[in-house]
């Protein structure tokens, strides 16, 4: 079976068992109503929760580029193993400034035709695809770091009104089933962007080498494509899709009159994000490990492999390009795993609980990322891949099915960008000293961080038995 038939059968699929798949949704997490002042909400059939999800197909595809290229990127540009975690810090600082003021903004925006959140999915995507098309062709490294931070901003703001999206849109039984639909289609995304550098150079002879300071052609294709989709899939939901309006537009706009200018604006974002709600701070420490672990894979994954497997860290080496391929088909392999297990693991919540689910992906993610150090024979690197996947996919959904009830309607977008903190101060911690720790006390042997990053995820799998989770 050809991939793209794989792809149709797990959406025949779903549309097929759809009222199943509700039932079972509703029986695990019938989250709370969210607070009141929240208009009625339609039940959404198949077809309208498939548009309102298929724009994370494209951000999903720029987010599994950069991971799986940006660190072969900086190498091939001249950057050594421990300066790489510096020059991905403008990824997670972007993420720190950008998404609670994207949240804050997208909850106090109203256009009788765009919405509340598409203004901010259109606009994201435009830059996004710019910034895909620009970054394998810079010459330089300070370049190549430039974009990173612009292409991180631009993926941001297309995303994280994404998440408020399913709040806005879907009553609480169907909250969870719109988080695992983004699963879906983020695994899908991961999937087929992360394949890329391999298909064109294995499969259409396209030369993933290049000169020192050339990035491979391989890449570069990958990249164009990536920027094609990203836009084009954005745009689906953006057309497809419309918003339900405040449910009183007077008193909105009268409330929103009372509190403009951006000194309020401050103030309203420094009291919201030290009046977090009790479960959210419960995850957030969750977050922190996980999130931690994660980083740590993305940034020394290439480096890693190509030292540990391949036996290089001569960036201008087939062996190093052919390992930085390698990684593309290993993070295909994770995010191939995430996508299926997105409709698994609700089976299996359904009987154990959703933080007990929750714990047990993550303890075996991380076990399989410190297992990436015992093996060296590159095929069976793909078997850590597939605990990996099965964490990355609880990741991407029982966190936010655990914290939907527990947030205002009317702050949904702003908590949700405060949310993703816990995602990006560990990002900011692992890029700060990662590069220490793998110089000084790992003597330039960039796999440890991978057996940091594991342990850490063994950690956050642990500390879910602190959350609360009243819908259990």
């Amino acid at each position: 079976m050809v991939f793209d038939e794989i792809i149709f059968f797990y959406i025949y699929k779903l549309s097929a068992f759809k009222q199943s798949w509700s039932t079972i949704i509703m029986a695990i997490s019938a989250t709370t109503a969210t607070h009141s002042g929240t208009v009625n909400k339609p039940k959404l059939n198949f077809m309208q929760l498939f548009n309102m999800s298929f724009g994370f197909l494209g951000i999903q595809f720029g987010f599994a580029l950069q991971n799986a290229n940006v660190s072969r990127i900086f190498q091939t540009l001249g950057a050594k193993i421990d300066e790489i975690p510096i020059l991905w810090i403008a990824a997670p600082i972007t993420g720190l400034l950008v998404q609670p003021v994207i949240g804050y903004l997208s909850d106090r925006t109203w256009h009788p035709w765009w919405g509340r959140r598409r203004p901010f999915f259109f606009a994201g995507a435009i830059f996004s695809s710019i910034a895909l098309f620009l970054m394998p062709n810079a010459s330089a490294l300070w370049m190549a770091a430039m974009l990173l931070w612009i292409l991180d901003a631009s993926i941001n703001i297309s995303m994280e009104p994404f998440r408020a999206f399913v709040g806005d849109k879907l009553e609480s039984s169907q909250q969870t089933t719109g988080f695992a639909m983004q699963t879906f289609f983020i695994g899908i995304g991961a999937v087929i962007a992360s394949l890329l550098p391999y298909f064109f150079s294995n499969v259409l002879h396209i030369s993933n080498t290049a000169a020192q300071g050339i990035i491979p052609d391989s890449v570069k294709y990958s990249f164009y494509i990536g920027g094609i989709i990203f836009l084009t899939a954005v745009m689906w939901t953006v057309f497809s899709t419309k918003e339900i309006p405040p449910e009183n537009m007077e008193v909105w706009k009268e409330e929103k009159l009372k509190k403009s200018g951006i000194f309020h604006g401050i103030v309203e974002i420094s009291v919201g994000i030290f009046s977090m709600p009790k479960t959210m701070m419960q995850l957030a420490v969750v977050q922190f490990f996980t999130w931690l672990a994660f980083f740590s894979m993305w940034i020394y994954t290439t480096p890693a492999v190509a030292q540990n497997a391949y036996s290089t860290t001569d960036t201008t080496s087939k062996q190093f390009q052919d390992a930085g391929d390698w990684v593309g088909v290993m993070f295909m392999v994770y995010n191939g795993i995430s996508f299926i297990t997105a409709f698994l693991l609700p089976f299996i919540a359904r009987y154990i609980g959703r933080k007990s689910t929750h714990l047990i992906c993550l303890v075996i993610g991380g076990v399989g990322l410190i297992s990436v150090l015992f093996i060296k024979t590159p095929s069976l690197l793909l078997l850590p891949m597939v605990a990996i996947g099965l964490a990355w996919s609880s990741t991407l959904t029982m966190p936010y099915a655990i914290l939907a009830g527990a947030l205002p309607a009317n702050k949904m977008g702003f908590y949700m960008g405060v949310f993703n903190f816990f995602i990006v101060i560990p990002q900011i911690v692992a890029a700060a000293v990662l590069g220490f720790f793998v110089r000084v006390f790992f003597h330039d042997q960039s796999i440890y961080a991978l057996v940091v990053g594991g342990i850490s995820m063994i950690i956050a799998g642990l500390l879910t038995n602190i959350v609360k989770d009243v819908n259990r």
